[in-house]
């Protein structure tokens, strides 16, 4: 049986052995899981490989702080960007191992040109998928309004960028009136694009209720590093799909992000939207003064015009008023004459009728004379016949009962009867009544 080791003795086998067949140091192709900075300006790092989510292969590594503050410094220059969580870095290890922390590796060197190449690589692949699925351009498809009256803003409020933006939109000189919200966003850091990305879609739930003109994403400068979020697919695509038309200000003047590609307008920084969105107002501003000219000009032209015209009708309209004034009095003479004429003769024509029916309604009137004195003579013979005071010289008498003759009377024994004659008055009962039918 082969004598027993203790584990520190095998831990020195190991590290002899490593130290025999091992190179001093090799170059690695490896993602940063994890980075820690420790307060003696250490990096601490986990180092590991992927495929499809799936980790291959990992192993903690270190870099010294002699060492840590050259490659930071150089790789920030650079790349533009610090080492960070998520990145895939080309680096130079030397494999170490510890009898009691095991095996490591001390990395005392970053190729910068590798993570740039990386970075590019990620960066057009998200560009290409993109582009396959149509959302390159999409944006694009709005109308940007000329006058953006609202506006969304998806934003820090802490960052200078955007209180730069806010100053001079509301403190423009002509005054001119933009309504804008803002919806708070962080703006660097692993969570930028999700936080933005659901800051879009807030804005499209507000935009169904009170619809804006513009989406505006605005920060203020700062690091290379800070720009990744901007390069995110998940960000990009949300804004490639909103309704509204988006406009970046992202604040950078040498660098395009992916957000800039996809968007409807990409100025370089907030004060450039600012000032974009303000020039809009000043060209309709200046397009409405030119056409308020325009129409002053054609007003004026057609007044002139129409003045010209109603002066030359006014001449005509004199003319024809003259000329029909001058028809109209000799028509008037004329009808004057006919009419003298006409009423001389059918006041003679009348004056003979008149004549004529003078003597017929004499006869006439004459004959009814004669017919009513006729029937007046008549008359008076028959009332002298009728006079009560005829009847009464003759002998007859005049019987009544309550004032009523007695044929109009209905008599009942007991009634009294009043008798008329000439000269007397009776006064009698009636005893008793005889019907003769």
């Amino acid at each position: 049986m082969q004598h027993p080791l203790s584990l520190s003795e095998l831990n020195q086998l190991i590290q002899q052995a490593l130290d025999i067949q091992l190179h001093p140091s090799y170059w690695v192709i490896a993602e940063i899981g994890e980075l820690r900075d420790s307060p003696r300006g250490h990096a601490y790092l986990e180092l590991v490989e992927k495929t499809d989510q799936q980790i291959l292969a990992k192993i903690r590594g270190n870099i010294w702080s002699y060492t840590y503050r050259g490659i930071s410094s150089r790789f920030s220059s650079i790349t533009g960007q610090s080492l960070k969580p998520g990145m895939k870095v080309l680096a130079q290890v030397s494999v170490q191992f510890h009898e009691v922390y095991g095996l490591s590796l001390n990395i005392k060197d970053i190729d910068p040109n590798f993570t740039l190449g990386e970075k590019a690589r990620k960066r057009q692949e998200t560009i290409d998928r993109l582009t396959k699925e149509g959302l390159m351009e999409l944006n694009r498809q709005f109308i940007l309004p000329q006058v953006p009256q609202r506006v969304a803003i998806i934003s820090s409020a802490n960052a200078a960028g955007f209180e730069d933006f806010i100053n001079q939109v509301d403190h423009n000189r002509e005054g001119f009136q933009v309504h804008w919200k803002l919806y708070q966003a962080t703006l660097q850091g692993d969570q930028a694009a999700a936080s933005m990305t659901l800051a879009i879609e807030q804005v499209e739930m507000a935009n169904q209720a009170h619809p804006f003109d513009l989406l505006v994403i605005i920060r203020g400068g700062g690091a290379q590093l800070d720009l990744d979020c901007f390069d995110d697919y998940g960000l990009a695509k949300a804004i490639a799909n909103t309704t509204l038309p988006v406009v970046t200000g992202i604040g950078h003047e040498r660098d395009e992000s992916i957000v800039d590609m996809v968007a409807h307008t990409k100025m370089k920084t907030p004060t450039a939207v600012a000032a974009f969105i303000l020039e809009g107002f000043r060209e309709f501003e200046d397009l409405l003064e030119k056409h308020l000219k325009i129409l002053e000009r054609n007003a004026a032209y057609h007044l002139q015009k129409e003045e010209r015209k109603i002066s030359q009708h006014g001449h005509l309209l004199k003319s024809l008023f003259q000329n029909q004034k001058n028809r109209a009095q000799e028509r008037t003479n004329l009808l004057q004459y006919r009419i003298r004429s006409l009423a001389n003769q059918a006041i003679k024509l009348r004056s003979h009728q008149l004549e004529t029916m003078e003597g017929i309604f004499k006869k006439e009137v004459q004959g009814i004379l004669q017919q009513q004195k006729d029937k007046m003579e008549s008359l008076k013979t028959d009332l002298i016949r009728l006079d009560p005071a005829t009847f009464f010289k003759k002998g007859y008498t005049r019987s009544e009962i309550n004032g009523l003759p007695i044929s109009k009377a209905n008599p009942q024994e007991g009634d009294q009867l009043t008798t008329y004659g000439a000269k007397t008055t009776i006064q009698s009962t009636i005893k008793s009544i005889e019907n003769h039918e």
